[in-house]
């Protein structure tokens, strides 16, 4: 047994030095939410795909641009065998051996059903799908690192309190030991507060391992050195208590939320595809200019070694009649995945409601048990004091002060946990409303 208090208390030593030996970095929330949106790898993904959104508008807007084709061609041509209808009286004809041919043809859209500016939608609506997930990306790694730095605050007042709690009952043992050497107790006593004091030891141990790990995860994901100790800055405490109704908060939800928006933006991406969808069953119109420089003029008899040179303009229509039993099909899917797209969105409305309706009933309960812990903080200290006055005046014994101890720590690291349960409850609320 006395081995393992050793071995603890030089595992407590170790760790302290090698927290100590980290570099500390006071970290604000916005200090926090400013390294998220520097660092995290998950946002610099979304950037890099709306900048290639931008690039999918400029190549869809390109569409509306003319076609020009341009076509080189050098031939050898070899002669040429006549024959009569009956295939009789073959001879053959010289024909110029060297060829070229050189054509330039433009076609540009003037009508295409709608099927240009569906596609030149359907790019914006992709960026805006992006940015809108980015916004949800942000969110959640933003609530991800406010839930690991409040876990770091929790921690650090709890080793506070384990610090204060050790230091009283070292106090204790030697007022005790001293009252031991004059006769006035027996040497049971100061055992039972020595082990107390490996308890708390053991305790602040366990919470400094907790915070190891959680100072780990939020490094990773800032970006940020693991060798780095984060400390939350205390002025998060000075967070106040939003007074704000469940219905200010239900319509603020409904005005900012992320996933709200990504439910209409499916809806209008849905619409053009109808649109797209519609457009095969509709003519395509262009106007067509065209060039040719070709030579020798093989259709004339014997071939004419010149060269000509051609051109036209005019306007043309393309109807594919295949499309009016083919895309109807396609038509109606397109239809009734808009209809999906409108009936998700009634579910995430629903999902919306309840989690904000959730989240700001917690947030209220938090300030009961806020209060309800300070309450239990101060009768377990005046408890405590009680029973020690008792002990001092030997009428009580030394359980009962373990034991009023032991109360007072709880109750002490509850109202901690209370506290900090109280602004992460905030944040909560935020993030489930999409105002994060």
């Amino acid at each position: 047994m006395r081995q393992f208090i050793k071995l603890t208390l030089a595992i407590t030593i170790v760790t302290a030095m090698t927290l100590n030996a980290k570099a500390e970095r006071i970290l604000s929330v916005d200090n926090l939410f400013t390294l998220i949106e520097q660092n995290s790898s998950e946002l610099a993904t979304l950037r890099s795909a709306t900048a290639a959104a931008d690039e999918g508008i400029a190549a869809a807007r390109a569409a509306r641009l003319p076609d020009i084709n341009a076509s080189l061609a050098l031939n050898y041509n070899g002669n040429a065998l006549l024959t009569n209808r009956q295939f009789g009286d073959a001879m053959w004809t010289h024909v110029p051996h060297f060829g070229n041919t050189l054509s330039l043809e433009c076609v540009q859209v003037l009508y295409s059903g709608g099927a240009i500016t569906a596609g030149e939608q359907l790019a914006r609506l992709g960026k805006e799908q992006t940015l809108v997930a980015t916004e949800l990306t942000r969110s959640q790694q933003r609530f991800l690192a406010i839930s690991h730095y409040l876990d770091l605050f929790k921690i650090d007042n709890g080793i506070r309190v384990y610090d204060s709690n050790i230091a009283l009952t070292r106090r204790l043992i030697d007022d005790i030991t001293e009252r031991y050497n004059q006769g006035m107790v027996l040497r049971n006593d100061v055992t039972r507060y020595e082990l107390q004091l490996e308890t708390l030891l053991l305790g602040k141990v366990q919470l400094e391992d907790r915070r190891a790990i959680a100072n780990h995860r939020l490094c990773n994901l800032l970006g940020l050195d693991v060798n780095e100790r984060l400390v939350p800055d205390d002025a998060i405490l000075a967070t106040l208590r939003d007074s704000d109704t469940e219905q200010l908060w239900q319509q603020r939800a409904l005005d900012a939320s992320p996933a709200l928006r990504r439910c209409d933006l499916n809806t209008q991406v849905a619409r053009q595809e109808e649109q797209l969808a519609r457009s095969e069953m509709l003519p395509k119109i262009s106007v067509i200019a065209a060039n040719n420089f070709t030579g020798p003029i093989l259709t004339e008899v014997p071939p004419i070694n010149k060269n000509i040179n051609t051109w036209f303009i005019g306007v043309g229509v393309k109807y594919n009649l295949g499309s009016l039993y083919k895309s109807n099909h396609k038509l109606k899917q397109a239809k009734l995945n808009t209809q999906r797209t409108v009936e998700q969105r009634t579910v995430v409305v629903e999902q919306l409601n309840n989690d904000v309706q959730s989240a700001y009933t917690l947030y209220r309960q938090s300030f009961v048990a806020l209060n309800t812990q300070q309450k239990s903080v101060q009768l377990a200290t005046q408890n405590y004091e009680v029973v020690n006055d008792r002990y001092l005046n030997q009428l009580a014994i030394i359980t009962d002060m373990i034991d009023a101890s032991n109360v007072r720590l709880n109750a002490e690291l509850q109202e901690v946990d209370a506290r900090v349960n109280t602004i992460f409850a905030l944040y909560r609320l935020k993030y489930a409303s999409g105002t994060l």
